[in-house]
This record gives C-alpha cells, sequence and structure tokens, in this order.
C-alpha cells in the first residue's frame, strides 16, 4: 500500500506543477503519456487510465476516475502520504531539474551550471537532442531548446532557430484555442509533403553472349552417345513420357503441367506411379476441378510436399478454365504466374506441351554436372540456366534438359550399367575420364564388377 502511495504521490506532484499552457494538452492517464512514464498501472486498482486530468484556473487537479481509486486517493492524503515521499528523498527528484515547459530560460541557464552530465543527456532527451554529444555542445544546444520554447509559448518571434531545433518546434502543439487569444503565436513550421515513392519491377536484365568452353561440343556429343538407349528413369517416368496422347492436344498439356508440379523433390519413378494413379481416376481439367481436394490429396499422397500440390493444382485448374477456356498458358512468362510453377517447370512445360522454347530448364543434376565440369559457375540452378542460355546455341535448348537429367540419372544410380556403356563407347578413355569427373569412380566399380583389364586397356588408347 505504501508503494502505491508514493507512485501516486509523484504523479500528483507532476500534474501539480503543470502550465495552464499544458493544461490543455494533457490527455488520460496512458502509455503515451510523459508525464506518467514512471507510474505503473498494476498499482492502480481499476481500469488503465485511473486519474483524469481536469482543468482549474492555474493548476491541474488529479481527479480520480473510479470509486475505488477515489477512497485510495483520500485515504492516502489521509494517512500521511508525506512521511513516503520523505522517504524516497535519497533518490533524485524529478522536480530537482526545472520543467522544461514552465521554466524560464534563465533558469535553465543557472541549472546548466551545476547539471552533470547524466541530467544533460535527460534533459537533451526531452528536447529531442542526441544525448551522446559533448557535455559542452549539450548545454548549449539546451539553453538555446529552452530559449525557442519559451518564445513559442509566448508569442516571441525574435528568438533565432537551429537546425537541431527544428524539428522541436514542429513537435509543440498549440490549440485553436491559445491562437485566437495571443495572435502573436508563432505558426508552426510546415513540411512539405513527400509521395512515397513506387517500387517498380526490375526487367531482367539481357543474357551477355559469351565464348563456349573449351571442348564443350565434343563432350556434348559423347554423352548424346551415352544416352543413345534411353533408359533412365526420366525416360520412362518424364513429362514426355507420361501424358496421355490419345485424350486430345489440350489433355496432353494439362497432363504435362501436373506431371511437372507433381516433379519437385520426387523421384521419376514415384512421379511416374502418381501421374497413372491420377489417369485412372480421370486427369483432365473439368474431373480434376470437381474432385475435391481431399480426394485430390489421396491420390497424390506419395509425392513430396503433396499438401501443397494439392492446393496448388487445385487453384491452377481454376485459373485454368476462368482465362484460358480449360488449357494451359501458351508462353513460360504465363506459365510461371501459375501456383507452384517455376522457371524450370515453365520451360519444360513450354517445350514438351507447345514445341516452343524460349529458355533452358535446369534442374539439380544439370546445376551440379555443369558446374562440375566448369562450363559455368553458379550456386543456383537459376543461375546455370542464365550462364548456359548466354553461350549454348539455341539449337541445343530443346534436348539440353532430357539429355543431361538422364545421364546424371544414370552416373549416379546407375554405376555399372554407365560404366559398362563408356567402355563401349566410339572413345572410352575419353568416355572414363568424363565420368570421373562427375563423381564416379570407375576403378572401384571396375573391381567389382572384375573390369580391371578393360579399363586400363581404355586408358592406353
Amino acid at each position: 500500500m505504501r508503494k502505491r502511495w508514493g507512485s501516486l504521490l509523484v504523479v500528483a506532484q507532476k500534474l501539480s506543477t503543470t502550465s495552464a499552457w499544458q493544461q490543455q494538452q494533457l490527455v488520460p492517464v496512458s502509455r503515451t503519456n510523459p508525464l506518467h512514464r514512471r507510474t505503473n498501472s498494476n498499482m492502480i486498482p481499476g481500469p488503465r487510465s485511473a486519474f483524469v486530468a481536469t482543468k482549474s484556473s492555474a493548476t491541474l487537479v488529479a481527479t480520480p476516475a473510479t470509486r475505488q481509486s477515489q477512497r485510495l486517493f483520500q485515504s492516502m492524503s489521509e494517512s500521511g502520504a508525506d512521511s513516503v515521499t520523505a522517504s524516497k528523498s535519497k533518490k533524485r527528484k524529478i522536480s530537482d531539474a526545472p520543467n522544461k515547459d514552465t521554466t524560464t530560460a534563465a533558469d535553465i541557464a543557472s541549472w546548466l551550471e551545476t547539471a552533470d552530465r547524466r541530467e544533460l543527456q535527460k534533459r537533451a532527451k526531452d528536447y529531442g537532442i542526441k544525448a551522446n554529444q559533448k557535455s559542452d555542445i549539450l548545454r548549449a544546444e539546451i539553453r538555446m531548446a529552452a530559449s525557442l520554447v519559451s518564445s513559442v509559448l509566448v508569442g516571441n518571434e525574435d528568438v533565432p532557430k537551429t537546425k537541431a531545433m527544428a524539428t522541436e518546434t514542429s513537435a509543440v502543439p498549440i490549440t485553436p484555442e491559445a491562437a485566437e487569444e495571443d495572435d502573436s503565436t508563432v505558426p508552426l513550421p510546415k513540411t512539405p509533403a513527400t509521395t512515397p515513392k513506387k517500387k517498380t519491377k526490375k526487367s531482367p536484365k539481357p543474357i551477355k553472349t559469351i565464348s563456349p568452353p573449351k571442348g564443350w561440343l565434343e563432350t556434348y556429343q559423347l554423352v548424346e552417345e551415352l544416352r543413345q538407349d534411353r533408359s533412365a528413369p526420366v525416360d520412362m517416368d518424364g513429362s514426355e513420357a507420361l501424358p496421355q496422347t490419345e485424350l486430345g492436344p489440350q489433355t496432353f498439356r494439362f497432363q504435362v503441367l501436373v506431371a511437372l508440379m507433381l516433379s519437385s523433390q520426387t523421384k521419376d519413378a514415384t512421379v511416374g506411379e502418381t501421374m497413372r494413379t491420377l489417369q485412372q481416376h480421370g486427369l483432365t481439367v473439368d474431373n480434376i476441378q470437381q474432385t475435391p481436394s481431399t480426394r485430390l490429396n489421396e491420390l497424390i499422397r506419395k509425392v513430396g510436399f503433396h499438401n501443397n500440390k494439392t492446393k496448388y493444382i487445385k487453384q491452377a485448374v481454376e485459373i485454368l478454365k476462368e482465362q484460358y477456356d480449360g488449357d494451359i498458358p501458351p508462353t513460360a512468362k504465363e506459365l510461371m504466374e501459375l501456383p507452384g510453377v517455376g522457371p524450370k517447370m515453365a520451360f519444360i512445360v513450354e517445350n514438351v506441351a507447345w514445341n516452343k522454347t524460349t529458355g533452358i530448364g535446369v534442374d539439380t543434376h544439370m546445376h551440379r554436372m555443369f558446374n562440375q565440369l566448369k562450363w559455368v559457375t553458379s550456386k543456383t540452378p537459376e543461375q546455370t540456366r542464365t550462364q548456359l542460355e548466354a553461350w549454348l546455341p539455341k539449337e541445343y535448348w530443346s534436348s539440353v534438359n532430357l539429355l543431361w537429367v538422364g545421364f546424371g540419372q544414370e552416373v549416379q544410380q546407375f554405376k555399372p550399367k554407365m560404366l559398362r556403356k563408356a567402355l563401349n563407347s566410339s572413345r572410352p578413355k575419353d568416355a572414363l575420364k568424363l565420368i570421373h569427373r562427375l563423381g564416379l569412380d570407375y576403378r572401384k566399380e571396375g573391381d567389382k564388377l572384375g573390369l580391371e583389364e578393360e579399363i586400363a586397356a581404355a586408358l592406353k588408347q
């Protein structure tokens, strides 16, 4: 109870020393009122605004806002709250420093002579001055600020204004009533209205043509030879092999899009199994639109992130029906506006579904291998695409994805088969060096398969 009395009395002391001009500006006790920042609302029973400032001739009286706080305020006065404040005299009182709104510039000047740095910093913050300056600078700024505030209150226009106090001047509130009473009131400076700058999307930088890496064409042709059998997982369960051609070109294009949307973070074999399940259910735009999301989620539950992909497919179907008459967008740019479709998917769909090529779809296999071959120097597949398009002739753009994705799958997942294909190629030495650069240890695999002699003979060529 004594703590509550002490805190409430501090508020009453502040209110009693407030000027008549400030009476018109006071608001109920709140977190934003600087006069009451030291009070704790939890100490006062009832609502947060426990005391309301009301106007009296020259002083302010703190009137309790509720009956409960009224009794507390009365009991505080009767029980001798002065003894409570006397016990707190060891701490620095707020009234020790002159009030910035009620004292004259002369009072401030005399106080500045004895004020220590801590008091100067506190007073500087009240005036909006940077407190981390030297003490001499703080004294000069505070003295100027006190003169400026006094001139605004009495309507004196002769006091010079400094750049540091321009903000403080605009922060002094003047009510219409005060302006009517005193015609000499200094008008507040108007800040120029600034319109926020609109953020404009940066257009993609044009791809600069660079010289191709040395020997790239021989390597490319060697990979084409090693991939002649088309036996990689992407050849059987990729976006080119899975769609149903017998249901018409529009359904074919839609199934190409769905296959690519399912392929993210999922193995081709799982995508193939899921696509065949959807085709048995009926993989058309109309049927997927009528299929509930829960049912669709069950049908594609084996693919990675199936919850998100269910949402993306349902949203995409609605867009296709509303904007494209049930067909898919004809350009990669429009395809990328569909939910869940990125640049890689968009360029592949455009190539497979519309037989057009405006960019290269680069996946993680291509990103890894092209960096290993020093064909690009990139950190993301998108950077790989940009650098690859800068030097690879456009006649290779349509085939590069399927060719190299399948090659990367075989190098990583089917090492014995790839080793035998390299030994049986027209350039076995170059083929062994190529797969070795891409991470296949042909000596280790050769020991497992008993192909040491064939490997040694190939390397001597």
